[in-house]
């Protein structure tokens, strides 16, 4: 593997001048206005006869202003500016690249580096529009340094908003992000910001990878977006796509030279059975540019800190996953069923993004466990910083389904939590938009159900689901957090436990946004649960900041007592203890402990709780050997 990325990594230097000027063609490719007021376009189009652009610059002369052939199925074409110095396709004009197939056909497309589309009301594609304003927004912060504890909360702008309808960036900077902020992560991680035609694909159908999605507003509106999170302090990752891309032709990479190959595989190999999409051909060196350009845009116009590499276990693999299980030996990983190119592919984006950009962070997302993915590539690994650990939200929805309270497994939780290999960072987390989506239920929900509906009041009786429910919440995640891995992430709305799932408008639904926003005054009402347990999650990340426990080694566990469903660890000069007993306090439980002072309580009443120990008191530790420790003290 490592040969193959060198060899690659070679050919980039000795051909196309180095990895700098490769990863800079989206500077080049495309429509791009020069400084002189003349236009430079380029595209790759092997498949194509002729080439040409139209637009209201040209009253949509299919003809008029054909490109020239260049070598390796590029073409190119220069307009001059106007005679008074303007440029020759205005800002906001609409443009086409018009493709002549080897049929004769003529065909209508988006430029796959296209930065801006929009689609009108009354249309159902979108239309390709010049971005080229007179003044660009400026950004005015500098990015935050590389963060050593990642706290995620994983956003999606179109739902950020208690209203039934499209949330814009301007919603997202002004009434989201200090609510970011002040609950304590540092990280926002954005979700469908990438151009999708289908909003209900939750931006995994990915039409334009070179434009921001204009249902939330302009290209400068997001910039000011990611400045205004730098000022906070918070880091800004982008949920990329470049696994797959969606199969619309007219407003998207599909067959965008009139063939069925292009920038993908063609027949069988090119199809996504699952996801009814293209799959990438990442051994061809157009794809390999395309791609590596565009993670590269992303960082330096609008200054995100890194990305989250979705479907990396699509890519890996010629059977993409599909009905494979993974059981972690080593066979399973290696062998002709591995994508190498793909492989590859994942290795240079990492290789160009800690070289170009070392402060920028790449997060995979791979159920696999694809060994050394998160090593660096000089070691042959695949470069990434983190990947998610994806069976500890698959063990919380198991035992909550499955298992009676008594029944609980203290060895297999603990077990799950801490099952990782040893310098491979790891993103822990208790659900994430997988587990809000219709069809599926967050914990809130799966613990709660019904009763979220009419006893979430403070008025009303706390009856004992909402009871087990809201300490059970709080428990799941401060365990995960503290216990499984070196990052924690969250999705917007489940550290409150947001009633319902997650649905975008569609036929089924009758094109309803009931479903696809986020209750965030749900919080804000003195008069519901909900407070607890923004506040808990609020507190919990304070914590965390404070302490630094997910920046730490791993965890010392040193008590997972069964029949007392009992399980305390220590981390970052702190020890944990649960109690997952259904219905069992206990008073001078011994526990290995040099100084006891509680620092966060989720029995405590500012988290719903009942207020059963003493906050007050500071308690020493006495030689009397536990759990093979000296030292041990009662609590």
């Amino acid at each position: 593997r490592y040969s193959l990325f060198y060899n690659h990594l070679k050919n980039i230097e000795e051909s196309e001048g180095g990895l700098d000027k490769f990863t800079k063609s989206y500077k080049t490719f495309g429509v791009n206005q020069l400084v002189e007021g003349g236009i430079y376009c380029k595209e790759w189009a092997p498949g194509a006869e002729a080439v040409f652009l139209a637009g209201d610059f040209n009253g949509w002369n299919p003809f008029s202003h054909p490109y020239k052939k260049l070598e390796y199925g590029k073409w190119e074409l220069f307009i001059p500016p106007g005679e008074d110095g303007c440029p020759a396709v205005p800002h906001g004009s609409k443009l086409k690249v018009v493709i002549r197939a080897q049929n004769g056909a003529l065909l209508y497309r988006i430029s796959p580096w296209a930065r801006y589309v929009v689609r009108d009301e009354d249309k159902v594609n979108y239309d390709w529009v010049h971005w080229n304003p007179p003044q660009s927004y400026i950004h005015k912060h500098p990015s935050p340094k590389r963060l050593k504890s990642l706290r995620i909360y994983e956003s999606h702008v179109g739902i950020a908003s208690p209203e039934g309808k499209v949330a814009s960036y301007k919603n997202f900077t002004y009434n989201v992000l200090p609510r970011i902020k002040d609950l304590g992560y540092n990280c926002v991680q954005l979700m469908a910001i990438m151009e999708h035609a289908y909003y209900a694909s939750f931006g995994y159908q990915v039409t334009s990878f070179f434009a921001a999605s204009s249902r939330y507003g302009t290209p400068d509106d997001l910039k000011e977006m990611i400045d205004v999170a730098h000022s906070m302090g918070i880091t800004v990752l982008l949920d990329v796509v470049h696994s797959h891309a969606s199969k619309n032709s007219e407003d998207g990479l599909n067959q965008f030279d009139g063939t069925d190959s292009c920038f993908f595989h063609s027949g069988y190999r090119g199809n996504h059975q699952l996801w009814d999409s293209r799959l990438f051909d990442y051994a061809n060196w157009e794809v390999l540019r395309f791609l590596l350009s565009n993670l590269r845009m992303w960082i330096e116009d609008y200054r995100f800190d890194g990305f989250r590499f979705d479907g990396v276990t699509s890519m890996l693999y010629h059977h993409h996953g599909i009905g494979t299980g993974f059981s972690g030996d080593y066979h399973e990983y290696f062998g002709l069923h591995v994508d190498e190119d793909a492989l590859c592919y994942l290795m240079l984006a990492n290789h160009m993004i800690n070289s170009l950009h070392p402060e920028c962070i790449t997060i995979a997302e791979d159920v696999s466990g694809m060994p050394a993915l998160c090593r660096p590539v000089a070691e042959g690994g695949g470069g990434f910083d983190y990947r998610l650990a994806m069976a500890i939200p698959d063990k919380w929805i198991q035992i909550i389904k499955e298992l009676k309270d008594e029944d609980w497994n203290m060895g297999n939780i603990v077990h799950t939590l801490t099952n990782r290999r040893y310098e491979e960072k790891y993103i822990a987390y208790a659900e994430s938009h997988d587990q809000a989506l219709v069809g599926d239920k967050t914990l809130a929900f799966r613990l709660m159900d019904a009763e979220m509906y009419t006893n979430m009041s403070v008025l009303m009786p706390l009856t004992p689901i909402i009871d087990r429910g809201i300490q059970l919440h709080k428990m799941i995640r401060l365990i995960t957090h503290a216990l499984g891995g070196e990052s924690y992430l969250n999705f917007m709305g489940n550290e409150f436990g947001h009633p319902e799932w997650l649905d975008f408008p569609r036929i089924g639904n009758n094109e309803s946004y009931h479903y696809a926003r986020r209750q965030f005054n749900l919080t804000e009402d003195d008069l519901l649960r909900y407070k607890f347990l923004n506040a808990f999650d609020r507190d919990m990340n304070r914590l965390e900041e404070r302490f630094g426990w997910l920046a730490s080694p791993q965890a010392y566990v040193s008590e997972k007592h069964e029949s007392n469903k009992v399980i305390a660890f220590e981390r970052a000069g702190l020890i944990f203890i649960f109690n997952f007993h259904p219905y069992q306090s206990y008073v001078d439980y011994r526990v290995v402990l040099f100084k006891y002072k509680i620092l966060l309580d989720s029995d405590a009443g500012e988290y719903g709780g009942h207020q059963r120990l003493d906050h007050s008191t500071e308690y020493f530790s006495e030689e009397y050997s536990h759990n093979y420790r000296p030292n041990s003290l009662m609590v």
